[in-house]
């Protein structure tokens, strides 16, 4: 692979907690910012008393997040957009299932204003009551568009049976969430959430490191502190389920248990799963998509859930999955279902060291495009920090990814074969669990697209 030469990534803490984690980029002419703080859609519910039903908290993160962005500091909502306009910055806040985060890109030189406004809004939102029902009509309309894509009902679905309710829960509101989540609600979990102890600040792009280290001083220094709950232990739902939907399309989800993120073999697997689905000339899209006819969507990807450390003190380990998808008609989902996990677990009987190698050159590629993006090295350095403590310099992961071997690749998908999924299908009929015959697998009728 070809080597990339970047300036290194620093790293400080505050006292108040909060790390402060940046890299200069400084033939850019843009910068970006992501902070993360710990506490998404998991904190909903954590230490939630036995008789509120947490169903009826579902989207209170991302109405938080709402209701933050309603004006700060010195601004009133539409005050606050057009000072970011003016400085040309782009801004986006959401939340996931272990955090709350803020993102922005701009032109260089606003970077150091920009931290300012950030700290206006994570630090000083008005969180208008008068807005609140407004704000309740965004996740209303979110919910009401999830509800019309079956792709993510079954995602969100799988989500949950691979990880539990409680740690594979959904940010998206309910109908009793929003007509039972008040202002209230949003205050305490904004109080509780929002604050500098093991939140993250990552900086990338073009800037003065001394001025905006000055500036993040200024605009957090005083911040206060606070503590995490940690994540929900996993508490997955093993099997099959199927939700009857009148449709000409059959939807397929599947996952199975696999090792996160920082595993010493976590490049090895991933290699291995970019083998399968990563691009249009994986196994996947060439032989269950192209080769077959059978479907027009189809892929598997890895997640991961970083470790955590509750109030007490207690470690809850990091856990991993593969998560995949198929859509197709009903006549062709169970050929599609058993021909896809057969691909999955017959991987190492005939893989070439041609694969490997165009998986190495499309990580080399998205490596190199990353050190045109301010945004994206800013979010993959607070990621690290987040899932891993610390920041994987690129000159690193380019040797892990070069020396990782086809033998290697073989060992451990031999070692890790999986033999169970979770498997969660939408559409008129059911399927036959997902088990795999290699007879019905190498014997699918037709070659041709339908």
């Amino acid at each position: 692979m070809l080597s990339i030469e970047t300036p290194p990534v620093q790293t400080r803490r505050l006292t108040n907690g909060m790390t402060v984690v940046w890299q200069p980029m400084p033939w850019l002419r843009t910068a970006s910012y992501t902070m993360w703080m710990p506490g998404g859609i998991s904190a909903e519910i954590m230490g939630l008393s036995s008789d509120v039903d947490p169903v009826s908290r579902c989207g209170l993160a991302s109405l938080t997040v709402e209701m933050v962005q309603r004006g700060a500091g010195p601004y009133s909502s539409r005050q606050f957009v057009a000072a970011e306009d003016n400085l040309g910055i782009d801004s986006n806040g959401s939340s996931s299932t272990s955090i709350t985060g803020f993102s922005a890109a701009m032109p260089a030189g606003s970077l150091a204003p920009a931290i300012g406004l950030l700290a206006d809004l994570v630090r000083r939102p008005h969180l208008p009551i008068d807005q609140f029902e407004d704000a309740k009509m965004m996740l209303r309309q979110e919910m009401l568009a999830n509800q019309d894509e079956p792709t993510q009902r079954l995602i969100r679905r799988l989500r949950e049976r691979q990880y539990g309710m409680a740690l594979g829960r959904s940010g998206v509101a309910s109908p009793l969430s929003l007509e039972s989540l008040t202002m209230e609600d949003v205050r305490n979990f904004y109080t509780e959430h929002y604050h500098a102890g093991q939140s993250i600040l990552a900086i990338a792009g073009n800037f003065d490191e001394s001025q905006i280290n000055d500036a993040i001083d200024a605009a957090f220094g005083d911040w206060k502190s606070g503590t995490w709950d940690g994540l929900p232990t996993p508490d997955p739902i093993d099997g099959h389920e199927h939700i009857e939907l009148p449709s000409s399309q059959t939807h397929i989800g599947f996952s199975y248990d696999n090792i996160p993120y920082g595993h010493p073999e976590y490049f090895v697997m991933r290699a291995g799963i970019g083998i399968l689905s990563d691009g249009m000339s994986s196994r996947l899209f060439d032989r269950v998509r192209e080769k077959h006819g059978l479907c027009y969507s189809v892929w598997a990807n890895t997640h991961s859930v970083p470790a955590s450390t509750d109030r007490e003190g207690n470690r809850i380990p990091a856990v991993g999955a593969v998560f995949g998808y198929a859509g197709t008609t009903p006549q062709r989902a169970q050929q599609t279902l058993d021909l896809t996990l057969h691909e999955i677990k017959h991987l190492c009987d005939d893989l070439e060291e041609s694969e490997l190698e165009r998986w190495k050159v499309r990580i080399q590629s998205s490596l190199i495009m990353e050190q045109e993006s301010a945004n994206s090295r800013a979010g993959s350095i607070a990621s690290d920090m987040f899932q891993i403590g610390r920041v994987m310099p690129t000159e690193e992961l380019e040797q892990i990814i070069e020396s990782i071997t086809l033998d290697q690749i073989k060992d451990y998908f031999q070692s890790h074969t999986p033999e169970s999924f979770r498997i969660v299908t939408i559409g008129p009929e059911p399927l036959a669990g997902g088990s795999v015959f290699d007879d019905s697998a190498n014997n699918v009728e037709g070659s041709n697209h339908e």
